[in-house]
C-alpha cells in the first residue's frame, strides 16, 4: 500500500467512501453548457490558437489543470471542479485545440494535427501558472500529458490518468465492439464509428448531458477528430518514463470503460501507479465526481 493510499483511509472529518457513492447515485442531470458557479470563463493564447477556459478557486491556493479528451471540452469536469476547489484547490480546465469552442485552433494550412502541437499547448498552459501544478489527463489528453511530463517533469506535482488508452501502438486494438474493425479501417472512418455512438446515444446519456455532446459536434473540427484518432493508433510507449517519474501517478478508470479493466490494471503495474475502478463508464469525472474527488484530493494531500 502506497503512502498516498495509507493517508486516504477514513480520518477525523472525512467522509466515508459509501457517502460518496451515495451522493453520485443522486446527481440529477443538469445544464451541462453551464460553468460550475463563481467560474471565470477565459481564452488562452496558446501556440496553436485562442483556447476557450474556466478557472474556480482561489489563484493563490495549489493549482490543478483538467485536460478533456477528443470530441470533449471543459465543461466535462462542471461536477468535478466545485469539489476540488471547494476543497481548497485552483482549478482550471480548456478546450482542446479543433474541440467545441477552441475549434478555431490548431495547425496552420495543412500542417497535420500531430502530438508536438497538444503537448505545446499544455506547456504553455500550465508555465501560465504555478508550478507544479496536479495535471490530470483524460481519455487522449492522457497520452499528451504523459509526453508533457516526459519533456517537463518539473511542471508536474502529480498526474492522474483518467480513463487513458492502456497500450501502446494502435490503441483501438482492445476497444469493445470496435476493437477488430480498428484494425483495417482508416481513422477518417473509426472517427465515423466513434462520432455515431456518441450522438446516437449509446451510452444511454441524460437528456441534458446528450444536449451538450450533440452541440458540440457542431463546433468541433471534424479533421482534428480524424487526424486524432490517426494518432491514437500510434500511440506512443510512455511506460518506463512513468515507471521512472518521482511524482505520484493515478489510474481512474470506469469499470465498464471502453478499454477492459485488467488492461488498465496491467497498466497501473507496469507504472507503478495506483488505480481507482469506478461502477461506471468511460467518464467518471461525470459520473461519478464523488468518488473521483475522494481519490484525487487524498493524492493531493500527500504529495
Amino acid at each position: 500500500m502506497s503512502v498516498w493510499e495509507r493517508r486516504s483511509r477514513r480520518r477525523p472529518g472525512s467522509a466515508p467512501a459509501d457517502e460518496a457513492v451515495s451522493r453520485d447515485r443522486a446527481l440529477p442531470d443538469r445544464d451541462w453548457t453551464v460553468l460550475p458557479a463563481g467560474s471565470r470563463a477565459f481564452r488562452f493564447a496558446a501556440p496553436s490558437g485562442y483556447l476557450a477556459a474556466f478557472e474556480l478557486g482561489d489563484p493563490a491556493a495549489p493549482r490543478i489543470v483538467l485536460v478533456p479528451g477528443a470530441t470533449g471540452s471543459k465543461e466535462d469536469f462542471v461536477l468535478l471542479a466545485p469539489l476540488l476547489a471547494d476543497a481548497g484547490y485552483f482549478v482550471q480546465s480548456h478546450d482542446l485545440a479543433g474541440q467545441y469552442q477552441s475549434h478555431a485552433a490548431g495547425p496552420d494550412g495543412t500542417a497535420p494535427w500531430d502530438y508536438a502541437l497538444f503537448v505545446a499547448d499544455l506547456i504553455a498552459f500550465l508555465e501560465a501558472g504555478s508550478t507544479p501544478t496536479h495535471v490530470l489527463g483524460y481519455s487522449f489528453a492522457g497520452i499528451v500529458a504523459e509526453l508533457a511530463l516526459a519533456e517537463r517533469p518539473e511542471l508536474f506535482a502529480s498526474l492522474v490518468l483518467l480513463g487513458v488508452p492502456p497500450q501502446p501502438g494502435q490503441a483501438f486494438r482492445r476497444v469493445r465492439w470496435i476493437g477488430p474493425l480498428s484494425q483495417v479501417l482508416p481513422p477518417r472512418r473509426i472517427a465515423e464509428l466513434i462520432i455515431w455512438g456518441i450522438i446516437g446515444n449509446l451510452n444511454r446519456m441524460p437528456p441534458g448531458r446528450l444536449a451538450l455532446v450533440r452541440l458540440r459536434f457542431g463546433l468541433t473540427s471534424r479533421r482534428s477528430v480524424d487526424e486524432i484518432v490517426g494518432l491514437m493508433k500510434r500511440m506512443p510507449d510512455l511506460r518506463a518514463v512513468l515507471r521512472r517519474t518521482p511524482i505520484p501517478c493515478l489510474v481512474a478508470v470506469g469499470d465498464r470503460d471502453v478499454w477492459p479493466v485488467e488492461l488498465h490494471r496491467r497498466f497501473a503495474r507496469r507504472i507503478g501507479a495506483d488505480i481507482r475502478v469506478y461502477r461506471t463508464g468511460h467518464s467518471p469525472c461525470e459520473t461519478t465526481p464523488n468518488q473521483l474527488a475522494r481519490d484525487l484530493l487524498a493524492l493531493y494531500r500527500a504529495v
